[in-house]
């Protein structure tokens, strides 16, 4: 479960993106069209720590997929995959990675894949009572599910002109950031999504699993 603040942020999420998508090896977008946020799906931290969202963004003609992490501390190890730094009005500051980078999201990720964990339900905070929000971005897992996520603190993510690969001893992730909204997913072990405007299932993130049988 989410729990969505009414906060101000300084400064925004877009406002945030907006210089550091074009400093990225898959983002493909010239000029400086505006950015436009499409949706966005989160998953759960069970720690509680740390806010995992994935942004759908589009840009011109192109749709792009931003995961981030919202953390109260610096991760350490990962400051080349800071996004920026926000002030949040009701949690204070926040740090904000590209979350390809962070262990908490890429177990998450794998675990939607793997395991097929849903998303998290989000709930706004109106003073004492949560209220919840409808989802703007629905995924779901391809399957077929297996019963267990390798561990994953090792994760290095890799950067690439087609998305983020993301790869440990056991597993390798390849998040996908320029979406093909028209290519049909095919086959197991993959995220695909789906929004308002957008009825076609996208693929979003696919796990390989060399050494573990998916049939």
């Amino acid at each position: 479960m989410a729990i969505i603040h009414q906060a101000e942020l300084q400064p925004t999420k877009l406002e945030l993106l907006a210089p550091w998508l074009p400093r990225q090896p898959w983002f493909t977008q010239p000029g400086t069209a505006a950015l436009h946020k499409v949706g966005s799906y989160r998953f759960d931290d069970p720690a509680g720590e740390v806010g995992i969202e994935t942004i759908i963004v589009s840009v011109g003609r192109s749709t792009f997929q931003v995961p981030l992490t919202y953390r109260a501390q610096p991760l350490a190890g990962a400051e080349s995959w800071l996004v920026g730094t926000m002030q949040h009005s009701v949690l204070g500051p926040r740090w904000v990675y590209d979350a390809c980078a962070d262990p908490i999201y890429v177990a998450a990720l794998a675990a939607s894949i793997m395991l097929g964990r849903p998303q998290a339900e989000q709930y706004l905070q109106n003073g004492e009572n949560l209220e919840l929000l409808a989802q703007t971005v629905f995924v779901r897992s391809t399957g077929p599910k297996l019963e267990a996520v390798p561990d994953v603190s090792s994760a290095a993510p890799r950067a690439t002109d087609a998305g983020t690969a993301i790869e440990t001893a056991d597993l390798r992730l390849l998040v996908i950031r320029r979406l093909d909204l028209d290519e049909q997913p095919v086959g197991p072990l993959a995220l695909t999504g789906t929004w308002e405007g957008q009825k076609d299932t996208v693929k979003l993130a696919a796990l390989v699993m060399p050494d573990i049988s998916a049939g």
